[in-house]
């Protein structure tokens, strides 16, 4: 069969597996299936840890993993310089990145700090940007950035207060990026999975009814989950959406849609 996906021994930098149960690490693992070398980055040494002993199973691929705080130029920038340096070209980048304190999410939306609402935007927002400038000197052509969003960024979902805003700057900064970008035939897109049961999502307090009310509503009757969600992004990351740019795309059984 012809390789319409043309991923192979391309390289792909994923961004934020806190643990198995990472949209990124379902996404890592469908990328070495179709045969790309996967370059992990990490921020703490314990999610290096958990890397390492996930990828035990992968020795077969070719794989690296790096540190990278999202939180400084400094890191994100030397993060770059040696996976160029190592690797060569980027060809694609996930960036599953976001983070909000416990209290912002916790508390009445009013109520939210300076502080957790700056740290929010940075962490969750604009590292999607810093990361961009970063890897851009070492991008491909036709080099394709996805970025994980969720639909808090255009509704109001109870319990997810900062990081709907937060996710609502990061699509939006997707959007100027795949403008900006473009003419370096550069893409960006965001995927928008439905509720998942990751270790991001324990942090919001009425995750089960959520997931509840997904399954009323959603036209196919059902959650997603994280081989769904993996799946489309490598469509994303591919030959096959050469021309989509500055999307966001649902991955959450038409959900969105309803009202």
């Amino acid at each position: 069969m012809m390789d319409i996906l043309q991923l192979k021994d391309k390289n792909v930098v994923v961004m934020g597996v806190a643990n198995e149960r990472s949209i990124a690490w379902g996404i890592a693992k469908k990328l070495f299936e179709v045969g790309a070398n996967v370059i992990f980055t990490y921020r703490k040494e314990r999610s290096k840890g958990k890397i390492e002993k996930m990828l035990a199973d992968y020795t077969d691929y070719k794989s690296a993993v790096v540190e990278c705080d999202v939180n400084s130029d400094d890191s994100i920038a030397q993060a770059f310089e040696q996976i160029g340096t190592q690797f060569g070209a980027i060809h694609g980048i996930v960036h599953s990145v976001a983070f909000a304190h416990a209290d912002d999410l916790k508390n009445r939306f009013h109520e939210t700090s300076r502080e957790g609402y700056a740290f929010a935007q940075d962490t969750s927002a604009y590292s999607l940007v810093a990361v961009s400038k970063a890897a851009k000197p070492y991008l491909a052509d036709g080099a394709s950035i996805v970025t994980m969003s969720y639909l808090g960024a255009e509704r109001v979902l109870d319990g997810y207060n900062v990081m709907g805003v937060a996710k609502a700057a990061l699509e939006a900064a997707m959007r100027y990026l795949a403008a900006d970008l473009g003419a370096e035939n550069i893409r960006v897109n965001a995927i928008s999975a439905g509720a998942i049961r990751t270790l991001a999502a324990k942090g919001v307090p009425s995750f089960n009814q959520i997931l509840r009310q997904i399954e009323e509503k959603a036209p196919l009757k059902r959650n997603t989950n994280q081989e769904e969600v993996a799946d489309m992004t490598i469509v994303m990351l591919s030959h096959l959406s050469r021309g989509v740019t500055g999307e966001t795309i649902y991955i959450d059984s038409g959900y969105n849609i309803m009202g």
